[in-house]
């Protein structure tokens, strides 16, 4: 099973690609990956990149999960 931030590379093809489109470098799309953790503007940017295929409580439901 893919994770929330996998889904979002496959949907631009590359961490590259999902980095121009959400404002960040792909360095830190990297790191990211890397880490198995999204920051909260990271999900937001992604989460509006994707028009929601991917959501931001998928990236980081302990930010935007149900408390």
């Amino acid at each position: 099973m893919l994770s929330a931030l996998d889904r979002a590379i496959c949907i631009f093809g590359n961490q590259a690609s999902l980095a121009k489109a959400i404002g960040f470098t792909q360095q830190a799309i990297s790191y990211a990956y890397k880490n198995g953790r999204v920051s909260a503007e990271m999900a937001v940017a992604i989460e509006r990149a994707t028009n929601a295929v991917v959501r931001r409580d998928d990236l980081r439901p302990d930010i935007f999960g149900d408390a």
